[in-house]
This record gives structure tokens, sequence and C-alpha cells, in this order.
């Protein structure tokens, strides 16, 4: 092998292109089983971010079920999810464009299941005694005021067939029938609370006639997170409660909730879409459930009896956890590594022998191109320990000059409940492949750290969220690892939000990119959708009671204490964060004299989904940071118009 050529940081050709990430990378989504088959969604970008039910059966044959224009994505909650339920080889799913059910028997095509009403539905559930299905319907029939959301059934046999079981909250989630068909289950809860902050688990009786009975409320409340709630293979309802400030795995037996595994863990997850899942029954008394040290989420096997945990050696370390079903003697995840991105997998619970059933991506990457994550952890303000990921830059192919130090990105992930993990993202190789060190922060109201860790936000969102993110910059600093002189901070969403608080409320950043990210929390307090339309009320304070903090914390109204150029990107028909809370922040910037830039995409909403517009951001924010920090590209890149350069 050649020797490497010396190129400043920045410079470096890289194999992992934009082209790779828009075009030649799928998105898995919700897992589901009907016997031996295994049916999964697919996000490709490459069919402009198209959702597609994959089918896979026991012959190992892989087929496409969803043809197109079919989208399998609901928009309850708008963020989705549990778009599709199948039962003995037929299919019912939520399409996007309309909003109806369809359903889709083998080797048919498929058929409006539901009125063309603006009414929408998600994580459904079969009622075989009854021949229905159960489901969330969030209704927008209503001129004036919320969607109103309630559980319903639908008569399979019966189009015009549909009836409300459950209403009178804000949300409902996860209903979920026994095996013997006599009862229902189900989370609820009530504004201002997110799920993740405190929902309800209820239980009633299901009549011959469907309707519901003795309705009884066995878990949660405003200050208790109920996750998951399942039957057992012999009726015993399951659920994941974080009442001791940890999300364990309980069962309701004998009038009580019976913890199975007490331990400083996490086994559930924030329930930002439905049908979610870190746990599934191999049998009765045989659980399959992940769960989340300091960060790491990890397989085991659960004895329900017992309750002894046993991890369970795999290659992969497990990020996406919320997808794990499973069936006799065997069980199906979503999971990556640090060198293997996320892929389908079955695991063998006999030979703990795994199969690949499919990769997220089928390039394959040397592993000389491939940064590995470093887990740090760093102090922040008022002597707490956050935690982040620390990826150096590598590329075979190239070192720096002996005296240079590497520019670095600091990530801010969404959420901001979310979490970043070691999972080869190539998103993140993307940068350090052509010298970016990066880091990628776990910072306060994260996931996998506890409820206190994420409690740590609540009141104090745009401060402690970009705390952290300084701190580890400036951690990465004292160390002598990266160029305090070129710093840069990116994010999407909330991690927009915190990007743009760190640039205008502290001086350490040189640059940043913000991802349809927040800049006017007045302005999303009146304007974002019903489900996060009072999260706030949490992370700053009631509006318009604390109007002047919502005043104090929103970068737009502190956009002349900017100080460094700014790109933004933003999805013109984005009903979480609207357009104009980009728009506003760049006429600030123009007006101030600072380098700014500006990209909305036609047709791309909260998280950009078609792969032309996935590559034109990421080269566009490549291109943005060679102009600034001043170093050459290996390959040519579509110039981005960049004002008051």
């Amino acid at each position: 092998m050649a020797e490497p050529l010396i190129a400043p940081y920045g410079s470096w050709k890289s194999p992992i292109t934009s082209d790779l990430i828009a075009s030649e990378t799928v998105v898995f989504g919700q897992l589901a089983l009907d016997g031996e088959d295994i049916y999964w969604i697919e996000m490709r970008p490459a069919e402009e971010g198209r959702n597609v039910i994959v089918r896979r059966t026991p012959d190992g044959r892989i087929t496409d079920i969803t043809q197109p224009p079919f989208n399998a994505r609901t928009r309850v909650h708008e963020y989705g999810g549990g778009a599709f339920v199948v039962t003995d080889g037929t299919i019912y799913f939520s399409n996007f464009a309309d909003q109806r059910l369809y359903r889709q028997a083998r080797d048919s095509a498929p058929e409006p299941f539901t009125s063309a009403k603006k009414l929408r539905y998600a994580d459904g559930v079969i009622d075989r005694r009854r021949s229905r299905m159960i489901c969330v319907r969030e209704d927008h029939t209503v001129a004036d005021g919320e969607a109103v959301n309630t559980l319903v059934s639908l008569d399979l046999k019966d189009d015009e067939g549909e009836q409300v079981l459950v209403s009178g909250n804000d949300f409902y989630s996860s209903p979920r029938v026994s095996p013997d068909g006599s009862r229902l289950t189900w989370l609820t809860w009530n504004h201002p609370n997110m799920p993740w902050n405190g929902t309800e688990l209820w239980v009633g009786e299901l009549t011959a006639a469907g309707s519901i009975r003795r309705t009884e409320r066995v878990a949660g409340g405003v200050d208790e997170s109920i996750f998951q709630p399942e039957w057992s293979p012999d009726g015993v309802l399951h659920f994941v409660s974080d009442r001791t400030s940890w999300w364990n795995l309980y069962r309701w037996q004998d009038g009580r909730g019976e913890p199975l595994c007490e331990m400083a863990a996490e086994f559930g997850r924030p329930q930002w879409v439905f049908g979610m899942s870190t746990y599934a029954f191999e049998s009765a008394s045989r659980i399959i459930c992940t769960y989340c040290e300091q960060g790491t989420w990890r397989l085991a096997n659960l004895d329900a009896e017992t309750h002894r945990l046993e991890p369970i050696e795999t290659p992969y370390s497990i990020h996406r956890y919320s997808e794990l079903r499973a069936g006799p003697g065997w069980v199906v995840f979503v999971a990556g590594s640090p060198t293997e991105p996320e892929s389908i997998l079955r695991l063998n619970l006999a030979t703990m022998r795994h199969e690949v059933l499919r990769r997220s991506s089928d390039t394959e990457i040397g592993g000389a191109y491939l940064s590995l994550p470093q887990a740090i952890e760093f102090p922040t303000e008022k002597g707490v320990t956050a935690y982040a990921f620390f990826y150096e830059p590598q590329n075979r192919d190239y070192v720096a000059p002996q005296d240079e130090r590497p520019p670095l990105l600091v990530m801010s992930h969404g959420g901001p409940t979310s979490a970043a993990s070691s999972t080869l993202k190539f998103g993140v190789q993307y940068w350090t492949s052509r010298g970016f060190a990066v880091v990628d922060v776990n910072y306060g109201g994260s996931t996998g750290y506890g409820r206190a860790y994420r409690e740590r936000l609540h009141g104090r969102w745009g401060v402690v969220d970009v705390d952290d993110c300084v701190n580890a910059a400036l951690h990465l600093v004292e160390k002598g690892l990266v160029d305090g002189n070129r710093l840069a901070i990116r994010g999407g969403s909330a991690g927009g939000y915190t990007t743009l608080c760190a640039l205008a409320f502290r001086d350490v950043f040189k640059a940043g990119a913000s991802y349809y990210g927040v800049s006017d929390l007045e302005g999303l307090a009146k304007e974002t959708h019903k489900f996060e339309s009072r999260y706030l009320e949490r992370l700053v304070g009631p509006y318009p009671e604390r109007e002047e903090l919502y005043h104090e914390r929103s970068p737009i109204n502190f956009a002349r204490r900017l100080s460094c150029p700014v790109i933004f990107f933003q999805g013109l028909e984005d009903k979480v964060v609207s357009p104009n809370q980009a728009e506003l922040m760049v006429a600030a910037l123009r007006e101030k004299g600072l380098p700014v830039a500006y990209l909305p995409f036609e047709g791309e909403q909260h998280g950009f989904r078609r792969a032309e517009n996935i590559k034109r951001a990421l080269d566009a924010e490549l291109y943005f940071y060679s102009e600034i920090f001043g170093f050459e590209l290996a390959d040519p890149v579509r110039p981005v118009p960049i004002e008051n350069l």
C-alpha cells in the first residue's frame, strides 16, 4: 500500500460519498411477524422517501409488498410509526398520500379500507375473536381546535363498521388485545405531558359485542412513564415503567405491578413513534429484551420466573432496539456496530447464531476509512458529568501536516430526548474520512442515563444542552485533540435549536448548520402540531405566563449576538417547525452582514427523505465549511450561494 499523502484536514478524498448516504442506504422502520413470515418497512431515499413494506418468507425470499405509488406511512402525531398490521398474509396499512387505511391480501392489489375523510390511523392490532382491528384514530375533521384522538375498532368484513371504543383524553397509544380476546389494554395521557413524562396504563373487559366495560387504571400517572404494554402468551400483562427513575420491566399480577428485573438501566425508550418494542416473548416464561446502561444498549434473556437476566453476546452493539420481535426459538431485531451499518438480524436462540436478513447498505467500506467511536465523559456545569462519543479523523490514504489539529464538528441530536450511539453512521464517517473530528453529544435530556438525566432539561432547554455541547468542545480543545479556532456545531430539529442557541448565546463556535431548527420558541408554542403543542411547558415553562422566558431563550431575538457564519436547511412542508423559523433567522443574519446560506426544499417535511435533497444538503454543508475554514475540497461540489462572504 502506498504511503499516505500529506494534506490539510477537510481536504481528504473519501469513498464515503453523499451518493452513498443519500441513494444507496435505506432506513429500517417497523418490524412485524405473521407466523414465520417477517415484515418490515424500508424508507428509501432513492424512491423519493417512499416507505415500502417488505416480506421475508422462511425460504429466504424477500419481496416488496407495497408497490409505487403506495407509501406506508401514517401522520398520526406527525411522526407516525405503527403504519401497518398483518394477519394471515393480509396487510392493513396507512397510505401517506391520503392517510386512508388499505387492505392488501396476498398477491392482490391494495384496496381502500377506510373513508376519504380527514382521519388518520396508527398502531393497529387484530382482534381475531371479533374479526376487527383496534387502533388509534386521529380526527382532523374538526374545523377549529385540535385534532381528536381516540381508540376505535374497524370491522374487517364491513368497511363502514367503525366504532369509537375509548375517548375523552388527549392521546392514546398501544392498544393490545389479550390472547383469549377477553381484555384490552392501552396507554393514555393528557396535555402538557409527553409520553416519556407521564402516561396511564388501563385495562378493560371486552364484551361479546366488542364494547369495553369495567375499565381499571393499573399503572402510571402524571409523573410515571409507562412504555410498551404487552400480554404474555399465557395472558399476563407486562409493561415498562420508570417509577424507580429507570425504565424497568414489570408484570401485573394479583392487583400490583411486580418488578421483573430491578436495575439502574433503561428497558424503554421515549415514545416518539408508535409500535416501538424493546422486549418480546419467546414463550410465556422467556423474554428477550434490550436494556441500556450508560448509553449502550445490550440484548438479553430474561427468565420471567426466576427474574434472572443473562446478556446475549452478539457482535452487534444495538442502537435501534426499539424494533424487536420474537418467535419460538428465535428473535429478530434491528442492530448495527461501530463497523457495520444497521441490519435486520435473526438470532437462533438455541445455537446463538445470527443471520443478516437485510443490510441498510450493501456498500463495503474498509475499516481503514472508518473512525471508531470513543465513549467519553466530561465535566459540565454544576459539577455534573455529561457524555458523548468522540471520533478522530480517519482515512488510510491521508495524514495531516504535523503541526495541524483537525476542525471539530459538534453534533447535537434531536428530540431532545434522543441519544447518540456507537453504531456505524455514514453521516458521521462522511466527515471523519475527510479530516474532521466529530463529537456526538448526549447532553442533559438524552435517553439512556435514567429519568433524572432526562429531566436535567426541564425548564432549562437552550441552557443545559448548550452548556454540554460547549463543554464537550472545550474538553477536546483542552486535551489538544482539536483546533479551538475551527469549532462548528450542527443539529436538526431540537438539535437545530441547540445549535442556534449555542451560536447566539455563546462565543465558542466559528460556524454552524441548522437543519429545520427552532429559532423562535414563542412561534413554536403557537404554531406546532397537537402532539408537541404543550411540550415546551416542561422544557421552558408555561405559556403565555412565562412569555419573557420564551423571548430570552429564542435565538431570533438575539441575532445581533451572532458573530459567525451559519447555513440553514428547511423543508417547506414542515408541520413541526414552520419554514418562517429559518427564514426570519436568515433575514436577521443577512441584515447584520454575517455570512449566511439558506437551502429550502420543496416537498420535504420535518426531516429530509428524498435522495437528491439529502445529497444536496450534505454536500452544501461541506462546501460551506470549506469556504469558512479555508480548505480545498478533494472533489467538486455544487457551490452554495453564501451571502456576505
